[in-house]
Order: structure tokens, then sequence, then C-alpha cells
């Protein structure tokens, strides 16, 4: 099953810093790493994704450089920011607060 976009369309900016926090990378691997640890059941479209770099980049949260060498082409990786960081800690604790009201508003008896 696909999770909806509109469940975690919100969240595009808090998912790609807190990728960022583990490393550097590039547009391509963010995009697969989110298929992956999510079992394919999200993937950002490719507008979205880079959309958002434009956006978190113009915030002071990331920035981007030019890398790659050899027989590969050149890609654009984005590091994280002092800034993006305090901005993806304040965006995971919204989340965390978020999960926890909606698991109390979901929550429901089970009728046998």
């Amino acid at each position: 099953m696909s999770i909806a976009g509109d469940l975690i369309r919100g969240h595009t900016d808090a998912i790609i810093l807190a990728r960022l926090l583990r490393g550097d990378s590039y547009g391509y691997e963010i995009n697969k790493t989110i298929s992956t640890l999510s079992s394919g059941r999200f993937e950002l479209k490719e507008a979205t994704l880079y959309t958002a770099f434009k956006r978190l980049e113009e915030l002071g949260y990331i920035a981007s450089y030019w890398g790659g060498s050899g027989a590969g082409a050149r890609r654009r990786y984005y590091t994280i920011t002092a800034l993006g960081k305090e901005a993806c800690f304040r965006l995971l604790a919204e989340w965390n607060e978020t999960k926890d009201i909606m698991d109390k508003l979901l929550e429901v008896e089970e009728r046998l």
C-alpha cells in the first residue's frame, strides 16, 4: 500500500533535512533512500524534491556544491547548515508532537 501524498507532503522539508543530517547527498540518492526506507511506499516527485531544495537553500538551511569526478557525471550535492540543523530539530519536535496528538485522536477501542 502506498502512503497518501497528503499525509507526508507537509513534512518534505523535515525528511530532506533529516537525511542531510546523516551526510551530504544529492537529489537522486536522497529520493532512492526515502523509497528504500519506506519499502517503496513513499517517493518524492522530482519537481517536489528540487523545489524543496531551492526553498531550503533560500532559507539558509542547506547549501549546495558540485561534486563528482572521473567518468561519472557531476552531481549537485547538498549539505545541511547550522541553521538547517536547528530547523530540522524543531521540525522533528513538531512531528513528534503531531504524531502524539494523532495517536490520541485516532485511538479506538477494539470491539469484538
